[in-house]
Parts: C-alpha cells; sequence; structure tokens
C-alpha cells in the first residue's frame, strides 16, 4: 500500500462559488480558472474518479502522465504534485489530500479491457471511456475521443506489481475524504465517476462524488 501524510483545507464550503454532483457512472466537463480551487469529494467513500486535464486555450496540450512523473520524481500522487501537459506547461497543483493513494498510470476502464479483464458478459456495461467521449462529445467543436489520453485515477489504490503487471486493490478512501486542486492556469477539467463493478476500484458499487470551486 502506497500512503503519503494527509494534508487539509482550509477552505469552507460555504465560501464555494459552485458545487455539483456527480451521480455514480456519469461525467462532467468544466473549466478551472488560474488561481480558482477545486475540490473533488468522495462522499460515501471507495469510490474511484478518473480525471484528465487540458489547456483551456490549447486543447491539444493535455495532461501526460509520463512529464507528471518525471517532473516529481515519483510514480504516485500526494499533496504537492504538480500536473504537466505534453509541452510542460504547468496546470493542476494539489494543495489538500485526506485520501492520500491515487494512481497516474493505471488507466481509464473501457469496453475493451473490461471484456479482456473480466469476461465477454461486461460488453454492454458502461465505461469510464464511455463516459468521457459523451462529455466530449458536448464540446465538439474542440475536443474529439482523440484527446483521451492516459488519465489521473483519483481515490484508488492500483499497484504497479515487479513483473510489470497493475493490480487493482480495495480502496482506502473513506466517506468524506476529499482532494484540492489549485489551477496554475486556466484548465478544462474532465472527469468520469468510476461505473465499474468489476474490480474494487469503486467498492464493486459505485456512488455520487460532489466537486466545488472556490475562487
Amino acid at each position: 500500500m502506497i500512503r503519503f501524510e494527509k494534508t487539509l483545507s482550509k477552505k469552507e464550503p460555504g465560501d464555494a462559488v459552485y458545487e455539483e454532483l456527480i451521480p455514480a457512472g456519469e461525467g462532467w466537463m468544466h473549466p478551472l480558472r488560474r488561481g480558482q480551487t477545486l475540490r473533488i469529494i468522495d462522499l460515501e467513500g471507495n469510490q474511484g474518479l478518473d480525471l484528465l486535464i487540458y489547456d483551456l486555450h490549447n486543447p491539444e496540450d493535455h495532461y501526460s502522465a509520463t512529464q507528471t512523473i518525471v517532473r516529481q520524481k515519483k510514480l504516485y500522487i500526494n499533496a504537492g504534485t504538480v500536473f504537466v501537459t505534453e509541452s510542460g506547461k504547468e496546470l493542476l497543483k494539489m494543495v489538500a489530500d485526506t485520501c492520500t493513494c491515487h494512481d497516474t498510470m493505471g488507466g481509464a476502464c473501457a469496453t475493451e479491457s473490461n471484456t479482456v479483464r473480466y469476461g465477454h458478459h461486461t460488453l454492454h456495461m458502461k465505461t469510464c471511456r464511455d463516459s468521457f467521449i459523451l462529455q466530449l462529445a458536448g464540446h465538439a467543436d474542440r475536443y474529439s475521443k482523440s484527446d483521451l489520453v492516459p488519465n489521473i485515477n483519483l481515490f484508488a489504490q492500483i499497484l504497479k506489481l515487479p513483473d510489470g503487471r497493475f493490480e487493482f486493490m480495495d480502496g482506502i478512501s473513506s466517506p468524506g475524504s476529499y482532494v484540492e486542486f489549485e489551477a496554475l492556469n486556466d484548465t478544462m477539467l474532465l472527469i468520469s465517476n468510476c461505473p465499474q463493478i468489476n474490480n474494487p476500484c469503486s467498492g464493486f458499487r459505485p456512488t455520487t462524488n460532489k466537486v466545488l470551486i472556490w475562487n
């Protein structure tokens, strides 16, 4: 298990300028302006959430797992991590974290990977890739499915094993756990509240998450 020290926020929910619930298995796409802060709350605990970020003014410059890992010199994410794009532009900084277990390697669930891992009977099940594509379709003037890249997995314990495989472990996020990000530059956020019921990343029972934004 990979754990870091918890970092608490001093922000009050009542001061937020935006609040939204993201139901289990649904997506959300929204801009975050430079200087604003985003909080993502795991309301019931053990609910994985997939996050992608883009330069708001240049969608082709998207989050890069490779650049982020190289920049911070570690595989896992915690408070202080700066998320950068392919060009090296800094978009977000994680400034608070009460879960301390997140991943930037495991990727998003998809129909193809579901059927390989869990069987052909999962073919009809909704995936994070589906949620991403549905959200991008609402911004089709600037985004397409070609803009889907390896994502950040929040509230997810995904271990890299010595033989190179990844193992999805039971989530350790408790009800009310949260992460906060400060926007270092104007950023487009894309979220899938994971619908996965075939591995422990959402406790086999996906639940609702909440987002708050402060100026």
